[in-house]
């Protein structure tokens, strides 16, 4: 079967003991300290604005990101799309598009690891744009280096396979030896064994999850829009966003667009943000 291409503020108690009545702070140094407080909160907020208009006009965006929503305290439970499934999907790892949330947030992903551009990695970083990598190590394994900045900056680093194969014409054994066999790089080259795959292409069949399922993989996160330097394409028939949408993108550069990376990330942050929506960490939501 193949599927067309398609994740505290900590409250603080205090009590009084006994029958004592609570003490009143005096007037004076504690009620200055707390006025001074909430404007030095307010313009921290105020600074952070203006750092982020600074940065959305230094990469040449018209307006600056939304911030994003805190992660949820509880996870959404993820299942998988009606019509993506296998026999005895069940046992296997979910295959969804859209992570299931009523907050007006989308979740960017970006696939192989081609082009490997440092003005990306500064962009994302000063604009303060979440987004998650899935890498296959025929197109990665020129550059580790370039990842570990990635990586050391806060994003996750997922599954692609090795060699970015067509899953369903491969057999079970040889779908594992992708599948695991780019876990064991990640292990060696990152640190750590990923638990969100994506199958090339977004192309799996029922041997795709079992073998993914054996190498440890917990989610298959695929896609409901796509972003190119001059456009977006949508799975849904309204051509639109929706909350939870997993957007996806690739490591490209001149050779296959009409643009780099930066002007990508300059559409599809245009695209999100005059809709409303804001660009949020899919790791906290699943």
């Amino acid at each position: 079967m193949a599927v067309a291409a398609l994740l505290v503020a900590a409250l603080g108690t205090a009590c009084s003991s006994g029958s004592e009545a609570p003490v009143k702070p005096k007037a004076g140094k504690g009620t200055e300290a707390g006025a001074a407080g909430a404007l030095s909160a307010a313009e921290k907020a105020k600074a952070a604005q203006q750092a982020r208009i600074a940065a959305a006009k230094k990469w040449g965006l018209v307006k600056p990101p939304l911030t994003a929503p805190a992660a949820p305290k509880e996870k959404p439970e993820i299942t998988t799309r009606d019509g993506f499934e296998v026999e005895d999907q069940e046992e296997y790892p979910p295959v969804f598009t859209t992570v299931p949330t009523e907050d007006k947030v989308v979740f960017l992903t970006i696939d192989d690891g081609a082009e490997k551009d440092p003005e990306f990695l500064k962009m994302m970083q000063e604009l303060k744009i979440p987004y998650t990598a899935f890498l296959s190590d025929y197109v990665v394994n020129d550059n580790y280096p370039y990842f570990k900045q990635m990586q050391a900056a806060g994003v996750t680093l997922n599954n692609h396979t090795l060699n970015h194969r067509y899953m369903p014409a491969l057999s079970y054994e040889k779908q594992r030896q992708e599948i695991c066999g780019q876990q064991d790089m990640m292990q060696k080259q990152f640190g750590k064994r990923p638990t969100l795959f994506r199958p090339p292409y977004g192309n799996y069949n029922q041997d795709t999850l079992r073998a993914a399922k054996s190498c440890g993989i917990k989610a298959v996160p695929l896609w409901n829009a796509e972003a190119f330097t001059n456009r977006m394409d949508y799975r849904e028939w309204d051509r639109d966003l929706h909350p939870g949408d997993i957007i996806l993108t690739h490591f490209r550069g001149r050779e296959d667009w009409k643009g780099t990376m930066p002007d990508m990330i300059r559409h599809v942050m245009k695209t999100v943000t005059d809709k409303g929506y804001s660009v949020a960490r899919l790791e906290d939501y699943l």
